[in-house]
This record gives structure tokens, C-alpha cells and sequence, in this order.
């Protein structure tokens, strides 16, 4: 009796492998491939990608964002999208039917936009009309703007300073960083997220050094 039991079971109701997420990341205008993990898929074998919250079946789909787009390789069942924009951000759900058993698995696909380059501006500079002494520092001030799921960091040389992260969308942000005007060491700004970063050097020589030199340089790209 029992095995009969389990027959109907394994007949009607097939066994499910859920494999674990996959998160994906890719730059805006590029492309991002989602793979099957097989060589090869039977025909016989019934292979379905779905898209987003509503579980839009994409196989063959005319959606405008993936028109022209789309391509699934045969024999593997890889699903490639190209061109891509913010848009195809979002979740890839793989199921593949073996009959006694059926495989789903989710990919997590996260497009990012072009990072701009950081700005490094001096930040209220207060001047004297001597020459300063080895201990006078300026206060400088890295921005990026609209951005999003990024990280903001200050180096000297290779050694991290200080870092600042955002994950809201499309703001701006900014980063502070005293410096002393005899200090000949190399810094640097870098704004990356997971699929690209920007670096702005600094050159400590381009600060000005008198209160006359300063007139026009108070928030002044560097």
C-alpha cells in the first residue's frame, strides 16, 4: 500500500529542487546573462523564465523591455538580455520540468546607472594673509550627485580614511576630509558600487596658501 502511495505521489505530484538565490549585478547599457547550470536541456524538458512581481512569462515575450533583447539560448536554456536599462532590475525566476522532478531557481538582478566622477571642492576655507605654518589644514569636501547604491571614500595613497554609504535613490553625497597644506602625501576620492567606481586625485599643490589666493577659491572645483 505504501508503495503504491509513494508511486502516486512521485506521478502526481513531482519532486521540487529550490535552489538558493543568485544575486546578479550589471552596468546600465551592457548585458547580464542568467544560466541554467546545465550543458544541455532535452526537448522534451519544459523550461520557463518568469519576470517580476507578477511572474510575466518573458519566453517569447513582446514587453517592451525586452523587445529586441531577449535571447535564450536552446540548448542550454541561458537566459541572456542585452542592452539593458534600470528597467530589468528585479527578480528571474528559472523553472525547468523533468517530469519526476522540477528544478526553480531565482535570480536577483540589480542594473546600475554610469557613476559620475567626484567633484573636490574646498569647504570654507579661513584664510590669513601670512603664509601657513606646517600645521594649517584646509577642510575639503567630495560630492557625487545623483547616485545611488554606492559607497563615497576618502585614501591616502591606498589607506582608507573614511567611507560613506547610500542605497536611497538618486541623491546626492558628500564626504569631508581635512587636510594639511605641507603634507605632500597622494589622496584620492572613489565612488563605486558593485559593477564600477570613479576616482578624482587630489593634488595638495592646487590649494591656495594666502587669505589673497583664497578670495575665489572658497567652494571651488579642485
Amino acid at each position: 500500500m505504501i508503495h503504491w502511495l509513494v508511486l502516486f505521489c512521485l506521478c502526481f505530484f513531482p519532486l521540487i529542487d529550490a535552489e538558493t538565490d543568485e544575486i546578479v549585478s550589471a552596468m546600465e547599457g551592457g548585458s547580464f546573462t542568467l544560466r541554467t547550470g546545465f550543458t544541455e536541456i532535452q526537448h522534451d524538458h519544459e523550461i520557463e523564465w518568469r519576470f517580476g512581481l507578477s511572474r510575466t512569462l518573458i519566453k517569447g515575450n513582446l514587453l517592451p523591455i525586452f523587445r529586441d533583447r531577449l535571447h535564450i539560448q536552446r540548448q542550454t536554456g541561458d537566459l541572456t538580455i542585452t542592452d539593458i536599462t534600470n528597467e530589468h532590475t528585479g527578480v528571474y525566476e528559472l523553472s525547468i520540468d523533468f517530469g519526476l522532478r522540477e528544478l526553480q531557481k531565482k535570480f536577483i538582478v540589480t542594473v546600475y546607472a554610469p557613476l559620475p566622477v567626484p567633484v573636490i571642492t574646498r569647504y570654507s576655507p579661513q584664510c590669513s594673509s601670512s603664509p601657513p605654518s606646517s600645521a594649517s589644514k584646509s577642510v575639503l569636501l567630495c560630492s557625487v550627485l545623483n547616485v545611488s547604491h554606492v559607497t563615497l571614500s576618502w585614501y591616502k595613497g591606498s589607506r582608507l580614511l573614511s567611507s560613506i554609504s547610500v542605497s536611497d535613490l538618486s541623491i546626492s553625497l558628500s564626504l569631508p576630509l581635512e587636510v594639511e597644506y605641507q603634507d605632500k602625501n597622494t589622496y584620492s576620492c572613489v565612488v563605486n558600487n558593485p559593477v564600477s567606481h570613479q576616482t578624482k586625485h587630489l593634488d595638495i599643490d592646487q590649494l591656495c596658501h594666502t587669505c589673497s589666493d583664497c578670495e575665489n577659491w572658497s567652494q571651488r572645483e579642485l
